[in-house]
Order: structure tokens, then sequence, then C-alpha cells
């Protein structure tokens, strides 16, 4: 890497505004497969320490008022756009996507720092007239937050979740992916340079196991924010139930793209070629089923075909589309529902590209069928299988026929089908002729198996906030 500012890559822990070096966790470009560098593998005692030095900067982080929260919020979020090249090539680095892509990610995550740091100033209460006395309802900190953040948003994901901790005066301890820890140290160099006081950010790097035993059982966290697998986020849960905590999860997806017969069929194509093919498909909220009805199928297919055959796939520098996936297993999985989805019926309908083995070919499957395991698994990679179907009862039995919840589009120019179809949808995001869900304006989450609570909009910081009702009398 060629950065303007080399010490934002940098190899350390962050505990009450020490740094830490030890190196422990070697992190691999997954595109080159060599090192970028090594992190500490953080211990359950250093983790508790984290947790100490944010319980104590706490009581004064709280009282802050929230003007300088927000100023201090505002000075992070302007460091992050005039570092944004710097960021972009740590990020490309350790998590593979393209230096546009990258370049965009941290656009959106310091998006969320300005949205937070505006709505610091609105943290309201309010007066509740009862007969003969005063009541109102306060709005507080929550307390201590753990953020646990994935790999595949090592930015975005972040600030999504620590500005409105800290908008709404909770202090954090920050558990970054082991695959993509530097995105978040450099956050956290900015965050020093910002004034934001030692202690309100720790960042503990390493291995899951010892960090999160250690942020689920310490009483003194009071909020778990995580956001990953299903199967993580269930054990998570269980851990946190002896302490009582507040949970936000940002679990898997299953989404499905349907496209109607009366569908402006260039933007469906546009639409599915952004939620599909976004960060090679590494996206939770990534279309994993393409519904095309009847009528329009095979003009879908060629135009989605044809998109997909000019995308170019490598090292994530200027003029790539897609990088290497982000590690073996990852691959495994995805060459594992291909393999099975041909085995039960699907073509493949795009070109074979020859490609080094860390790098997926992005593809598209026709004649997919429920059978298959990409109809009940979330593939995780640029596989597009299109599946057919009749009628818009058929379509929604179909998108609903998932225990996830997250995302859902589809595109339709019947007005009447828009709010029928998109109110019977079982998700909590919902795209109508669009592939791009996500905004610091809005609500993210979802329901059933794909999570609990929202991040974004005024929701976010909700998630962070307490109420208390307190009664005066006498007055």
């Amino acid at each position: 890497m060629n950065l303007t500012d080399p010490s934002l890559l940098c190899p350390k822990a962050l505990i009450g505004g020490e740094w830490i070096a030890r190196p422990d966790v070697e992190v691999i470009n997954p595109a080159t497969q060599r090192s970028i560098g090594a992190v500490p593998d953080c211990t359950h005692a250093e983790t508790e320490a984290a947790i100490t030095a944010a319980h104590e900067a706490m009581s004064a982080w709280k009282t802050t008022d929230h003007a300088t929260r927000a100023d201090l919020l505002l000075a992070w979020h302007d460091l992050m756009l005039d570092h944004k090249a710097d960021l972009a090539q740590i990020l490309s680095a350790e998590q593979g996507k393209p230096l546009a892509e990258a370049e965009g990610e941290i656009a959106y995550g310091a998006s969320f720092v300005r949205w937070f740091a505006e709505e610091a100033r609105r943290i309201n209460g309010k007066v509740i007239p009862v007969p003969g006395k005063k009541l109102m309802a306060l709005k507080e900190p929550v307390g201590v937050a753990a953020i646990i953040t994935p790999w595949n948003f090592p930015n975005a994901m972040i600030t999504r979740k620590v500005a409105p901790a800290l908008a709404a005066g909770c202090s954090v301890v920050i558990k970054p992916s082991d695959l993509t820890p530097f995105s978040a140290i450099a956050l956290g160099v900015l965050a020093q340079r910002a004034g934001i006081p030692a202690g309100v950010i720790n960042i503990v790097t390493g291995l899951p196991t010892e960090i999160g035993a250690a942020l689920t059982q310490s009483p003194i966290v009071r909020k778990l924010s995580f956001t990953g697998s299903t199967r993580v986020g269930a054990l998570l849960a269980e851990q946190s139930a002896p302490t009582l905590k507040r949970l936000s999860l940002e679990l898997g997806g299953n989404a499905p793209f349907v496209v109607f017969d009366d569908a402006d069929l260039e933007a469906a194509v546009e639409g599915a070629m952004v939620s599909k093919f976004r960060n090679g498909g590494q996206t939770c909220v990534c279309a994993n089923r393409i519904l095309v009805q009847s009528g329009i199928y095979d003009q879908f297919i060629d135009k989605l075909t044809a998109r997909v055959d000019a995308l170019t796939v490598g090292e994530g520098q200027a003029g790539v589309d897609i990088g290497p996936m982000i590690n073996a297993a990852a691959l495994d999985k995805i060459n594992s529902h291909i393999s099975d989805a041909l085995s039960k019926g699907a073509t493949r309908v795009t070109k074979k590209r020859d490609l080094a083995p860390q790098f997926a070919d992005p593809i598209v499957l026709r004649d997919a069928n429920l059978d298959m395991q990409l109809a009940s698994e979330e593939t995780f990679g640029p596989v597009a299988p299109v599946f057919r179907f009749e009628t818009e009862e058929e379509a929604l039995e179909i998108a609903n026929g998932t225990p996830f919840g997250l995302a859902a589009y589809f595109y339709t120019t019947d007005m009447a089908r828009a709010f029928r179809f998109g109110e019977a949808l079982e998700f909590g995001l919902v795209g109508l002729n669009t592939g791009a869900v996500s905004n610091a304006e809005a609500p993210f989450g979802g329901v059933k198996f794909s999570g609990l609570g929202r991040e974004g909009a005024q929701e976010g910081i909700e998630e962070y906030l307490s109420t208390k009702a307190f009664h005066m009398g006498g007055l």
C-alpha cells in the first residue's frame, strides 16, 4: 500500500487510550494471499480492561453536553473524508473489494457519523401531564456497549453502530473481525485525532472466543450490537441472557428479488446488478433468489447474462468490478451451491473465466428450482440463480418461504400491486424498483431469523437510550 498517512495502518489494539502492540494474528490480503501485518490477540483480561476503561470514561462522556458530543463526532466525520483514499486502500487490502467500492464504503460509513452527530442534538424526553404531580420521561444512555462487527463492511458496520452509541452518551468496546481489523484501528486513530476522550472508544483485536466471552459475561456491558450469522447471533444472545443485555442483532438473509411482467426490464436488470454483485455478492442484503415472471423470463436472462459477462474480476484496483472472496471457506460454499444447482437441473448461461483460486467467477444460473441449496441457504458470493414464476401469489409464497426476513426487492409498474405485494412481504427492508435499501436516514434491520433492533435513522439512536420515568410530587 502506498498511503499518504502510513500511521493509519496501525497493528495495535486500543484500550483506555493506550495502544497495545503484539503480532499475534496475521491479516492476509485475500487477493494476493500476502500478509498485511499482525495484530494482538487480546485476552479475556485485556477485554475486561477495555470494559473497565469504557465504564470509567462513560461517567464523564454521558454528562458531556449534546452539542460537544456532536462537534466531536463531526470532527471525526471530517477526518474520515479527509483520509478517504488511505482508508479505502486499507479496506481494499484486507477485505478485497475493488478500490472504487471501498471508497464508496468510506463515504457511506462517514454518513452515519454525520447523521448521528446531528441526532445527538435532538435527544429529547417529554413532559407528561398527570393530576397532582409532574411526570417527565427522560432519555439516558443505556451504558457501555459492546460492538461486534463482520468482515464484509469493516468500516461502515462500525460507524453505523458506534456513532449512535457515542451520540447517545455511551462508551464502546469494539471487536472487529480478525480477518479485517485494520479498518477499525484506523478509525480509532482518527477518533483520537478528533479529540474523542480516551476510553470512550476501545478496540480489542484478535480471535473471538475469549473476547466474546468477556463481553457477554460482563455485567458492566449493558448493550451488545452484532452483525453476522444467525448461528453466532443466537449464541451471543444465549451468552448474554444471564446479564440481560439490550441486544441489536443484524443477522443472515435470503433476499428475494422479484421481477413482474410489467416491470421496466432495463431498470430491473440494473437493480439486480447493484443488489447481487455489490462486494462480489458478499452482503447480507444481496439478492439471493431472483424470481422472474414467465412472460419476460428469457429476456431478463439474456440481458442479465450480457451484463455479468462484462464484469471484470481481479485484485481490487481501478477498473475491477469484483475482487476476491474473503477466504477458502467462502469459496467452498459458493462452489458447493453451484455444483448442487447444476446437478438438479440448473444451466449456466454466463461465460467461464480462468481465474486464480481465491476468485469466484460471477455466474448466472437459469432454471433454478426450490430443491436447490441456494434456494434456502445464503450463498454469499457472485451467483445469480433465476427462478421462474407464473402468478403474484406464487411469487409471494416463494419470497416469504424462508425463516429469514432481512431484505426483499421487487419490480413492477402496477401501483396497486406495489402496495399490495410490498406490504405482504415479511422482511424488514423492502425495495420497490430499486436494488439499494440502505442509507443513514433509513431504519435498517430484519425480522424472523434475521435479527432484532434497527440501525440508522432515529430508531438507531433509540437502541442506545433507555427511558426513565421521573415522578415529581409536592411542587
